[in-house]
């Protein structure tokens, strides 16, 4: 494998396949290594509320299904379970504040630029695939010099229900023109695997991601370290599928 800063098309065994194929990823814990500003938006809005801080590893593996989410398991974990009544002000205090810091600290895991230069060389289509909202998502991948490399961005809020429904990765696919027999889904969670795997397409998981549970036990069809050693991979997946798929 090449080092992370010279990947090229001609390195990823047969790059022909990836000639239409449709590539998804997830975003937060797969793309971009988000959780410092979510961890640090959190313990804000906790902290307004008379909360402790919470670590940030532990927040860390909470972090993947959205806002609402988090602030669920967020509030839990502080020992004050969240009113039903208080979550809508804090869900839109925590996104303004979010918004406010998206990019501070966030970054994307090493070898994510050349990887996607790669794929779109070799002629895949790329899409993001998340449960965070869209205008975030794309508010943080325009810091990021990011939005560039991908043909449609699907938070949850532009898809007929959220991961772990396959109809999110599937309205994924069908927003770039796509066909589900010729596309990988790229994630790091439990969501991504059982979304891709109801939509009968081959899930990549990445091992440096966010996960309550190993990655190893998610059921994804590979693993990988190294986010340049993505292109591979998905040539493997893709060869590997039924003619019938």
């Amino acid at each position: 494998m090449h080092a992370q800063n010279d990947i090229l098309p001609t390195d990823i065994g047969n790059g022909q396949i990836l000639r239409g194929a449709t590539i998804a990823f997830d975003l937060d814990g797969t793309l971009v290594d988000t959780a410092p500003d979510l961890v640090a938006s959190l313990n804000i809005i906790l902290g307004e509320e008379g909360l402790p801080p919470l670590p940030f590893d532990d927040v860390r593996r909470m972090v993947g299904r959205g806002a609402k989410a988090l602030l669920e398991r967020g509030f839990a974990a502080a020992g004050a379970p969240l009113d039903a009544d208080q979550a809508p002000d804090l869900v839109e205090r925590f996104i303004a504040l979010y918004l406010g810091r998206i990019a501070h600290e966030s970054a994307p895991f090493p070898g994510v630029v050349e990887t996607l230069e790669a794929l779109r060389a070799a002629g895949a289509k790329l899409a993001v695939c998340t449960n965070k909202l869209t205008h975030l998502s794309v508010a943080l991948l325009d810091a990021l010099d990011l939005t560039r490399h991908f043909d449609a961005v699907v938070g949850a809020d532009h898809a007929p229900a959220a991961k772990p429904d396959p109809r999110h990765l599937l309205a994924t696919i069908a927003a770039v023109g796509g066909d589900p027999a010729r596309a990988v889904m790229v994630g790091d969670s439990i969501n991504d695997a059982l979304s891709a795997k109801a939509a009968q397409v081959p899930v990549l998981l990445v091992s440096f991601g966010y996960t309550e549970a190993p990655v190893e036990t998610l059921g994804g069809d590979l693993l990988i370290d190294a986010f340049s050693d993505v292109p591979a991979a998905c040539v493997t997946l893709l060869t590997a599928r039924p003619p019938s798929a």
